[in-house]
């Protein structure tokens, strides 16, 4: 269903946006954390599980939550995968990785159509033109309503941020604290000295490009804290983090009440 990107008109205008992680590829749990009232879900396909043709349900699950805006992590910048999922209707990409401003230019490419891009065209069926039926406004409308983020994870990346920042059609700068602290022999270590320093110096760029900055809560921190570092656009936790953690705190209080 072709519409208004709600997250990226809220994200241009200054303002926070609120997500959650999806991993496990489920159309009822996405409906109903869609229906919960984020402003978006990600839907992890570089991690999580399914592929393009499974982006349908899921797709369809969100269709009837007009502020919930559907983002997609592709597994790597592949102009053949996100043109699948672009066509499937999804409403931004978020792309691991991007270390380069040609790196950045290479996805926005992807994501548009000829004269501004390499996009191939299925206008007359593809379901993100509402299957052909709004195939003249979506050609038109595309490439200014999809919101494009790219994550930077790797001292390279953070070395070219303003290069890549300035990229037209880059729309947010996702900090991945986790691979980014695993390329310098960290992994999960966010309080090392070298990786701690490294996320200080990708915020402060961001922020001095006067691009929207992205994240997850870093451990220890809420979602809170980290938009008061300046972020604008979070996820707050994950279907997986939300089933497991309550699951285990049922059990843990039931065996200490009961124990065998």
């Amino acid at each position: 269903m072709f519409r208004p990107n709600a997250l990226k008109r809220r994200l241009a205008a200054g303002r926070r946006a609120l997500g959650c992680w999806t991993v496990l590829g489920s159309p009822p749990v996405i409906e109903l954390l869609a229906y919960c009232g984020f402003d978006y879900l990600l839907l992890d396909q570089e991690h999580g599980f399914g592929e393009p043709s499974a982006l349908l349900h899921s797709l369809q699950a969100m269709a009837a939550t007009p502020n919930c805006t559907s983002v997609v992590r592709v597994p790597s910048n592949d102009a053949h995968y996100l043109k699948r999922v672009l066509d499937a209707g999804v409403e931004g990409v978020m792309v691991p990785n991007v270390e380069t401003a040609d790196d950045a230019r290479a996805v926005v490419a992807a994501c548009r159509y000829p004269p501004r891009g390499r996009r191939g065209s299925a206008l007359g069926s593809a379901r993100a033109s509402d299957y052909g039926i709004s195939s003249a406004k979506y050609k038109i409308e595309a490439a200014n309503e999809l919101l494009i983020v790219v994550q930077i994870e790797s001292p390279k990346a953070v070395e070219n941020i303003g290069a890549i920042a300035a990229v037209e059609g880059i729309d947010v700068l996702f900090i991945g604290p986790h691979d980014l602290s695993g390329t310098v022999g960290q992994l999960g270590d966010l309080k090392h000295p070298e990786v701690a320093k490294l996320i200080a110096r990708a915020e402060e760029a961001i922020t001095k490009s006067g691009k929207p900055m992205g994240t997850v809560p870093h451990p220890g921190t809420t979602w809170r804290e980290m938009f008061q570092r300046g972020y604008q656009m979070i996820n707050a936790g994950s279907d997986v983090g939300r089933l497991r953690d309550a699951a285990l705190a049922d059990i843990k209080e039931f065996r200490s009440v009961y124990p065998e």
